[in-house]
């Protein structure tokens, strides 16, 4: 009995096999030096032109531009009561027959001019360009030979991703792709499901027919569920796009949105590929030349040196020790990395959004110079409308931009990191999904040439005097022994002196810019006396309240995001009852101040408690019906009797049973004095 048993679980098994089509994967890789082991990929060196370039723009599009409702708008149509499905029934229909599919064919790009756009982006100061690939939503900018969902067949009828190509190359720039196929198979499962509720519950939407999952993959096993999907099947297709993409286009840079797709195995057969694909590619191009040359004149050339060179570089969110180049979502490093690393960030959402601002030019700026400075690229996302186009603020954007870089870019482009980065009130903390600090003039960034050195200060200082303490004069005569001192832009001469509290540098008395201050030293043993960045601190309002942000919030956790919900920031997939948010306000003066939170969450019973120094408040977060639906809660009131520095937490009342929620913000509203002490505190 047992043995027939046996039989069955085995010839079941069996047929499930076939049935998801599981065999051994086939992963060839290009030959050359690399094999795809972590061992091998460590004989991977960074090219000096993406050293150099520190800049690069990004066309994340699509046809997930064409509703203008934001970034995942093709999944989340197909999620019953979230403000994109809302959109989409309204517009287009209900997505059990008007789906995604019928979105793409809407992406015309009628206005689309790759060349203008190419030559506005270098004059901008960008010194790479990398296209969007193929976003989760499984629809390709190339013109693919294994997937007919794409740009050359649906929408534009144009191969985007050889026009943008094509474009970069006329104006010198290296050419990337980003490609965010891997998550795809199991972030569009959702487009298999119904609506639950409503004259349409149980009705399947458009991704259940079997006609479509060449578009929108075929039904995931129970428990499929992770970022990258454990299904073989699924992995071999994306090794197999994805090396169409590299073979047929070489580009020097490609992106993968995530880590290592799929694990050591499939993803780090992918990298050898592109490195090997870089070797091969270059050598061709190399012997061509070589042998169009006249006799004569291939003697100067050195051809074995100079023919196998790797120029090619891969972008993964996996730290690498240097065998690839680590990417950090609108987020950066906290620091100097000995290996060179990259933020992707956008100035607004990530595909088009009606609803939402861009971010200042400022903010740009700042990112480039904090980010440059700790050996970094800025990636920067410069959205595009859904023909093609870019709004009018946009495009002054990159003109300003460009009239910075002309006079700053002498301290960007081709440095490298001093000693350390920066001094100043701010540090920006590392790692993804924290970025929008506010800097001042107080805040500055150092960058290295040869041996001259530059000091970025983030602003235009007021009194017209930069102070740097990292340089100040010490008992070694040695030391910071300065020359010159000059300021990009103006061809005056600077004073300046230096004290043991730092030097002192006084600035014309026209303003040269409102942006950044960037002077150029020179001297001899520059080192630095006093490391002074200090963590982030929060400060009150004119009105004395203090606002505290999800973009600003020190994180703790693993699992703990910074993400975006209905249009604005919030602090997400907190599902673990031990992970917590902190901020550190200085409070300048006593006083009785009201607590609030705004949040959102779809659960009942949501406990949560805010510690304002040695306060504890507890609170009950209102079951707001969804997760971009937020509320604002009256919590309690505290009193400051001694101002000063002030740690504010937000936490779990309760670990075991903690139920999740976004949290948008903190705020402390000034309401009045000190209260006697005989009166009690609401809580």
């Amino acid at each position: 009995m047992k043995t027939k048993i046996d039989c069955l679980l085995l010839v079941t098994l069996l047929a499930w096999l076939i049935a998801v089509g599981v065999q051994a994967a086939e992963l060839p890789v290009t030959s050359g030096p690399f094999q795809p082991t972590m061992e091998s990929l460590t004989n991977y060196s960074c090219p000096e032109w993406f050293r150099d370039a520190k800049f690069g723009i990004w066309a994340h599009w699509g046809p997930q531009a064409v509703p203008m409702e934001g970034d995942w708008y093709a999944r989340k149509m197909y999620q019953q009561g979230s403000p994109d499905y809302k959109d989409h029934l309204a517009r287009y229909g209900h997505p059990s027959t008007n789906g995604w599919k019928d979105i793409i064919p809407l992406w015309k790009a009628e206005r689309w001019e790759p060349e203008k756009l190419m030559a506005l982006y270098k004059k901008a100061g960008a010194r790479y360009f990398v296209s969007m690939g193929t976003h989760h939503d499984d629809f390709f900018l190339w013109n693919s030979q294994l997937h007919k969902w794409n740009a050359v067949n649906y929408g534009p009828q144009r191969d985007v991703v050889a026009d943008w190509q094509k474009a970069a190359k006329k104006q010198g720039l290296p050419f990337g792709v980003s490609e965010h196929l891997g998550a795809s198979f199991t972030w569009f499962q959702d487009s298999h499901k119904s609506d639950h509720t409503g004259p349409f519950a149980g009705v399947p939407y458009d991704g259940a027919n079997s006609n479509y999952w060449d578009l929108y993959h075929f039904p995931a096993e129970p428990g499929d569920v992770a970022w990258y999907s454990k299904n073989p099947r699924w992995q071999q297709q994306w090794f197999n796009e994805i090396k169409e993409l590299v073979d047929n286009y070489h580009p020097d840079l490609l992106y993968s949105d995530g880590g290592v797709p799929f694990g050591n195995e499939v993803g780090l057969s992918l990298i050898a590929d592109l490195y090997n694909d870089s070797v091969q590619h270059n050598h061709a191009k190399f012997m061509a030349f070589y042998n169009g040359l006249p006799p004569r004149l291939r003697d100067h050339y050195e051809l074995e040196r100079r023919s196998d060179k790797l120029t090619a570089v891969y972008n993964c969110k996996q730290p690498s020790d240097g065998r690839w180049v680590q990417d950090f979502e609108r987020g950066v490093n906290g620091g100097i990395n000995p290996y060179p690393w990259q933020t992707d960030t956008s100035i607004g959402d990530w595909f088009y959004n009606r609803h939402w601002k861009y971010q200042p030019l400022s903010w740009t700026v700042h990112m480039l110079v904090d980010i440059t400075s700790k050996n970094g690229n800025l990636l920067l996302n410069v959205v595009l409308r859904p023909d093609g186009s870019l709004d009018p603020e946009v495009e002054t954007m990159l003109h300003q931009m460009a009239d910075w870089t002309a006079v700053n870019g002498e301290a960007i482009y081709g440095t490298r990191p001093w000693l350390i980065f920066g001094e100043g009130l701010v540090l920006a903390k590392g790692g993804a999904f924290k970025e929008n600090f506010q800097y001042t003039a107080k805040d500055i960034r150092f960058t290295m040439k040869g041996r001259t050195l530059y000091a970025i200060a983030l602003g235009w200082p007021d009194d017209g005097k930069v102070v740097i303490k990292s340089l100040a004069r010490t008992d070694d005569s040695s030391v910071n022994k300065i020359k010159r001192v000059g300021l990009l832009g103006y061809k005056g001469k600077l004073k300046f002196t230096q004290t043991a509290e730092g030097l002192t540098v006084e600035l014309p008395a026209q303003k040269l810019s409102d942006l950044t201050c960037s002077l150029k030293i020179t001297g001899s043993n520059l080192k630095p006396v006093t490391p002074s960045v200090t963590a982030q601190v929060i400060y009150p309002d004119s009105k004395g309240d203090v606002f505290l942000s999800a973009t600003n919030a020190e994180l703790h956790g693993s699992q703990i995001q910074l993400e975006t919900q209905g249009g604005l920031p919030d602090i997400g997939h907190w599902d673990k009852g031990d992970e917590w948010v902190s901020w550190t306000a200085q409070i300048p003066k006593a006083g009785t101040f009201n607590v609030s939170a705004t949040v959102a969450t779809p659960n009942a019973e949501a406990g949560f408690v805010v510690e304002v120094g040695s306060e504890i408040l507890s609170a009950q977060a209102p079951m707001t019906g969804s997760w971009d639906k937020f509320q604002t809660v009256d919590i309690g009131q505290f009193q400051i009797i001694q101002p000063g520095e002030l740690v504010v937490k937000v936490r779990a009342k309760d670990k075991a049973t903690w139920k999740a929620l976004n949290l948008n913000s903190v705020k402390l509203t000034l309401t009045g004095p000190v209260l006697p002490a005989a009166v009690p505190l609401p809580h």
